[in-house]
């Protein structure tokens, strides 16, 4: 390891907490200080920060090796960091700012150990930085991918709660779709209808599209895929929610349900799968 390098481990042995204290101020009179996490957790997370950042320093690391295994507990300090961070809905600009303010009392301490000496000062401050920098890129870099890893999952919660399998009546289920039908959707559907069916041993499924704003030929493709996978179950499909709209869309589009049972509405469509089901509704 350099003597820039072996200066800061110096300072972080000697001076830890004076180095800590000075963070905290720092982070707390910036922007930095949005963070969302409380104060307790943001000092516990900048001194795991800082005895990692040490321990690497120790074992030889440099921003040029922050790769290494030398440095493999700063970066789990940083992801773990970056993950509470995106939970807490810190952005990343954020929690790379509260990694950037440990700069201002470290450059403080080297000022007064090399202030005599300009050209080891800079350059100690050069390779601070540097390291630094490499933390916080790391940070941003681990925190965009919590946030897609969360977004991911609330989307997969979100197709779950919008595809809900009720129950009409014996032998009858029925899916409500909401919203635009994509591959990764339709296969949801596909899976949790089919499940249903084996489970509740029903003869009849619904599909109501009256929630869906626009029928083309891909989401057409889907609602056939559909149909075919639960008539290969053994049941029948009826698709109810046929406005005039998606109507006329389908005949211009030159899509063929032909085969396929539809109705205008869920009503006509559960009146339709009482009565091949032999049920008979009158008014008492």
């Amino acid at each position: 390891m350099s003597s820039d390098y072996q200066v800061v481990r110096e300072i972080l042995a000697a001076e830890r907490e004076p180095v800590l204290e000075g963070w905290l101020s720092e982070v707390a009179g910036s922007s930095a200080g949005a963070r969302a996490g409380s104060a307790k957790s943001t000092r516990d997370e900048a001194s795991a920060l800082l005895g990692s950042l040490e321990s690497g320093l120790r074992g030889g690391g440099t921003a040029d090796s922050f790769d290494q295994p030398m440095w493999e507990p700063l970066r789990e300090v940083l992801m773990q960091l970056s993950r509470a961070g995106a939970s807490r809905g810190d952005t990343a600009g954020e929690t790379s700012r509260f990694v950037l303010a440990i700069k201002r009392p470290l450059f403080a301490s080297l000022q007064k150990r090399l202030g005599q000496d300009g050209a080891a000062l800079t350059a100690a401050i050069w390779s601070l930085s540097t390291l630094v920098d490499r933390m916080a890129q790391w940070t941003a870099t681990t925190h965009q991918r919590s946030r897609e890893e969360i977004i991911q999952r609330q989307q997969a919660e979100l197709f779950e709660l919008s595809t809900p399998v009720v129950k009409l009546w014996d032998g009858v289920l029925a899916v409500p779709m909401i919203g635009t039908l994509d591959s990764n959707r339709t296969q949801l559907v596909m899976e949790t209808l089919l499940e249903s069916i084996v489970a509740t041993g029903s003869s009849i499924a619904i599909i109501d599209i009256t929630g869906v704003p626009t029928v083309d030929t891909l989401v057409a493709q889907h609602l056939l895929k559909t149909v075919t996978a639960i008539r290969l179950m053994g049941a029948d499909c009826i698709i109810s929610g046929v406005r005039p709209q998606i109507a006329q869309t389908i005949v211009h589009l030159g899509i063929d349900l032909q085969g396929i049972v539809t109705k205008a509405s869920l009503a006509d469509a559960l009146a339709l799968a009482m009565k091949q089901s032999g049920f008979v509704v009158t008014r008492s």
